[in-house]
């Protein structure tokens, strides 16, 4: 298959400055509307690495995303909010951003070019052969991304990656690639936009399906949560509530004395059963 960067392709919307704010949003929008569609297209290639992510961490390994720019950003949110949902340690799904972390907030010169140090930045948290690492870039084409799934290749580290162009270097370079082609953007060559958003929803089924693979998820409820505030507080009880027949002040009692909705639960009911 034949490399095209769509993703720098020209936007098929003429004279910006001219629309109306109304048009802007219309248009926008309507550009939106086609990302879900490509994610879609690529379900059978997120399966498949969803099952290797699954697989390495019942061995005891970790999950780690790499990427610059938006696309680091995005790693980084999504391996943030897996320890409150889910109850997981904070290292088990890991974010790296090219430049560091001071590249969260403001852009580090020439830190993408850098085709070396995504390997040394992994080899900091212990990289090993358990491990998954998955490279995050729009274009499929960011050398620091590139050359960290390069060295995980070489030293057997199962690597993935995340493109928003077809048949992209990233692509080539990971052992299971996801392709999801959104086209051009709104504003040419903005991929915050559309390849943003295709990415955050790629990371959202990624990292739920393998919580849910790995039992961090009862029915349709989050029993390993944080409770770091009043509203998860509330929330836990009442998730106790449609375990067990108890009423809401029996059920926040259980939940302060055992910390999680699941602890709870399982505690009652193997009370209940002496």
């Amino acid at each position: 298959m034949t490399f095209t960067k769509t993703t720098e392709q020209s936007s098929k919307h003429e004279h910006l400055e001219k629309m109306s704010v109304h048009e802007l949003l219309f248009n926008i929008n309507q550009e939106d509307k086609t990302v879900p569609l490509a994610v879609e297209k690529a379900l059978p290639q997120i399966a498949i690495l969803v099952n290797q992510i699954v697989a390495k961490m019942k061995l005891g390994g970790r999950l780690f995303y790499i990427g610059a720019g938006t696309s680091g950003r995005l790693g980084i949110l999504d391996a943030s909010e897996c320890p409150p949902t889910f109850g997981v340690p904070f290292d088990l799904v890991n974010g790296i951003i090219a430049g560091g972390d001071k590249a969260i907030r403001r852009a580090v010169e020439n830190a993408e070019d850098n085709a070396t140090q995504a390997w040394i930045d992994l080899q900091e948290h212990g990289i090993n052969e358990n491990d998954v690492v998955i490279g995050i870039a729009a274009s499929g084409t960011t050398p620091y991304v590139i050359g960290g799934l390069e060295s995980c290749n070489q030293n057997n580290i199962t690597t993935g990656s995340i493109s928003c162009n077809a048949a992209s270097p990233l692509s080539q370079t990971a052992k299971f690639p996801i392709d999801v082609v959104v086209g051009p953007e709104f504003v040419t060559g903005s991929s915050r936009m559309k390849a943003g958003t295709a990415q955050k929803l790629v990371l959202n089924m990624i990292s739920t399906a393998t919580m849910i693979q790995l039992g961090k998820v009862k029915g349709n409820k989050m029993v390993d949560m944080q409770l770091s505030n009043s509203k998860l507080v509330d929330r836990g009880v009442k998730m106790i509530m449609g375990e067990i027949p108890v009423s809401y002040e029996v059920a926040a009692k259980l939940l302060e004395k055992y910390g999680s909705v699941r602890k709870a639960v399982d505690n009652f009911r193997d009370k209940s059963q002496i």
